[in-house]
């Protein structure tokens, strides 16, 4: 992340984001929903500071996250494709078991929303999201409705604030006691 040069906190603006599409297929050019990706993150100020097409080779999916965390380049990466069960989905068999603290409650909200648009086909999506070396990483599926989904019902409003507790700014704003009517 970088530092805001007024002294202010961090604002959307200063969070790196490095994207992934996972597919032995798409092209720059075939890439729909990393395009979608990219250009929803953006849209809602962010900063997308590099996009990857990489292989569904788990040795490469590894190798691409390994070198985002040495060099880095990231305090988000957010994958796309290789979350079903298709046998060569292996996002999730890749990032799972690197995952210092998993964010179960991420897959299942999307597995909820997802309902809503394509029923029980929903369960059919491992979406996945947690930390990893203090960054915030999130796997979405490839489809661009999925990513549409995912990225705005749940990573816009939550990356600023997973972002900051990774960084250790822990403080939450007060609250009142609760009353119950």
């Amino acid at each position: 992340m970088t530092k805001d040069p007024t002294g202010g906190p961090p604002g959307r603006e200063t969070i790196r984001i490095v994207t992934i599409t996972v597919s032995d297929t798409r092209t720059p050019s075939s890439d729909e929903g990393g395009a979608e990706l990219g250009e929803l993150l953006r849209a809602a100020g962010f900063t997308v500071s590099e996009h990857r097409i990489v292989p569904d080779e788990p040795e490469r999916i590894r190798g691409a996250l390994a070198d985002i965390v040495e060099r880095d380049l990231a305090d988000v990466v957010v994958t796309t494709g290789g979350t079903g069960i298709a046998p060569r989905d292996v996002t999730i068999e890749v990032i799972e078991p690197l995952l210092d603290k998993r964010l179960d409650g991420f897959g299942e909200a999307f597995r909820r929303l997802s309902w809503d648009e394509v029923g029980p086909r929903a369960v059919l999506s491992r979406a996945v999201a947690g930390s990893y070396q203090g960054r915030l990483i999130a796997a979405l599926p490839g489809s661009p409705r999925a990513v549409r989904l995912a990225v705005k019902e749940l990573l816009i409003p939550l990356i600023e604030h997973a972002v900051a507790l990774l960084a250790g700014r822990t403080t939450h704003a007060a609250h009142g006691p609760r009353t119950h009517s």
